[in-house]
């Protein structure tokens, strides 16, 4: 097969995280076209990941928001720009070219070129914590799912073993027992305790779902699995579930999704060259470059004198990276300064008319 030739962009930024999201934004106000690249299934980074619904309250000029809201706000906020985003990979190559520019890859093959390069990846692309047990991750990705779970047609009918112990694990539960064509032929969610950390009404509406017998709850551990084989291909048909008293339990299952937490990993970034202290990347505070000049670091990926892991310090990071990504992507052009109060052109890169003036 021919490989595909690479995508050509102004700029890449890895991370949509709220930062990565707002660099997005700041870029597209200097006209930098930039393709956003996250290792997590969803834009959001840590917000999403890590505290969707809990209040954020020292955002400039928004006195309380849930980290679900902020985001939706970024990317709405962005969307002016039409930024592409690759979800779900993770960057895994990056190299310098003859004529330049940047040549990345990512986990799903795919290439990119690119003139400059944000890297806003927080504390690291962040990885679900996999199973322990042996063989089953060569299921992943046809049977087994990490916080992704498969579209819901491909689970009408199934068995559905959801495993995990939080407010997302029940929340994909509760969403998969909605009457229609598309509801699984069976639910259980799989906890190692039988305390879960999720909302109130989300614990009574599963306890009234169980009573109902349109759910279960089952305590335990999975230790092992079974599986069949059709045309050639290796299914998962069950796993095998160890209770609080060591007695073994067979759940059948057609769909294996697992919540069990993310962890930020470092990666490949660690492999690039750039110049690190303490597994972050060393930043000059006029343009956020790091130690190789059109490769940029925003967030909590950077270190410097007086840094300070904020979300709205991250911001003012972005605004000086992308003036330093626009020295970069175009050589010959001055950069110059203007407000969105007051720059028609501003105006028509967001897509709104002028205010009118104040008499």
């Amino acid at each position: 097969m021919t490989e595909l030739a690479p995508i050509e962009t102004d700029a890449i930024v890895i991370g949509a995280g709220p930062v990565g999201l707002f660099q997005v934004f700041q870029l597209g106000l200097l006209e930098i076209k930039a393709h956003v690249i996250d290792a997590l299934p969803y834009a959001g980074g840590q917000c999403i990941a890590l505290y969707p619904d809990k209040p954020i309250y020292d955002i400039p000029a928004v006195p309380v928001s849930t980290g679900r809201e902020l985001v939706a706000s970024l990317l709405k906020q962005a969307a002016p720009f039409e930024p592409a985003f690759h979800l779900g990979e993770e960057v895994e190559s990056l190299a310098r070219q003859d004529d330049g520019r940047f040549l990345l890859g990512t986990s799903r093959g795919k290439r990119f070129l690119a003139k400059a390069v944000v890297i806003a990846a927080g504390v690291g692309a962040f990885q679900p914590r996999r199973l322990k047990v042996d063989g089953i991750e060569a299921f992943e990705g046809r049977g087994l799912f990490y916080h992704a779970p498969p579209a819901a047609e491909a689970m009408a009918g199934q068995d559905v073993v959801i495993v995990g112990g939080d407010a997302a694990a029940l929340q994909c539960a509760l969403d998969l027992t909605a009457d229609g064509p598309q509801r699984p032929r069976s639910i259980t969610l799989l906890h190692r305790r039988d305390v879960l950390q999720a909302p109130s009404l989300a614990l009574a509406e599963m306890q009234a779902l169980c009573e109902a017998g349109q759910m279960r709850f089952q305590v335990g551990q999975i230790t092992g699995f079974e599986e069949t084989a059709a045309a050639g291909e290796r299914r998962l048909s069950a796993v095998q579930v160890s209770d609080v008293d060591a007695r073994l339990h067979v759940l059948p299952v057609g769909q294996l999704l697992v919540f069990q937490g993310l962890s930020p990993k470092l990666g490949p970034v660690a492999d690039w060259g750039l110049a690190l202290e303490r597994k972050q990347l060393q930043v000059d505070t006029e343009s956020f470059a790091t130690s190789e000049p059109g490769i940029f670091a925003v967030g909590d990926i950077n270190t410097y004198a007086g840094k300070k892991k904020l979300i709205v310090c991250g911001f003012h990071e972005c605004v000086l990276a992308a003036f330093g990504a626009a020295a970069i992507v175009f050589p010959l052009r001055k950069t110059p300064l203007q407000y969105t109060t007051t720059s028609t052109r501003l105006h028509q890169l967001l897509g709104v008319a002028a205010a009118p003036a104040k008499p």
